[in-house]
């Protein structure tokens, strides 16, 4: 059994991408898999109100993006969007490269809320 880990990474170009990583679930019972404990240093909440819309930026410091209510769009430099609901999940880690200056046509990735619900995340740092 595995848990699939979707990963929002800078690739070699500086460029945000996803992908997506088998994450092995060894540990636990059969009627109840379990990850490895993964790093954990603080959770953040935070609710986005209706018409949200962040400007392209790139991921500080990596951390696992949970959402917990409303519907969240993910948009990349290249035009492709992935929209995540309640249960869903990212890992971002689109960090700027070493040496880089941020350029908002060529770096990151930008966010907004979708429907009529606010955006419930909790972001969890390592």
């Amino acid at each position: 059994m595995e848990f699939t880990k979707v990963v929002l990474y800078t690739a070699d170009d500086g460029r945000a991408r996803f992908r997506e990583e088998a994450l092995p679930l060894r540990e636990g019972k059969p009627q109840a898999r379990l990850s490895p404990p993964l790093p954990a240093a603080a959770l953040q909440l935070r609710m986005s109100p209706v018409g949200f819309r962040s400007e392209f930026h790139c991921t500080e410091q990596p951390q696992w993006v949970f959402i917990l209510g409303g519907r969240m769009e993910i948009g990349l430099q290249d035009g492709s969007v992935r929209v995540f609901g309640p249960g869903q999940h990212f890992y971002s880690a689109d960090r700027l490269p070493a040496g880089s200056v941020f350029d908002p046509r060529v770096h990151g990735h930008c966010s907004r809320q979708l429907g009529d619900e606010p955006l419930v995340t909790a972001f969890v740092r390592e």
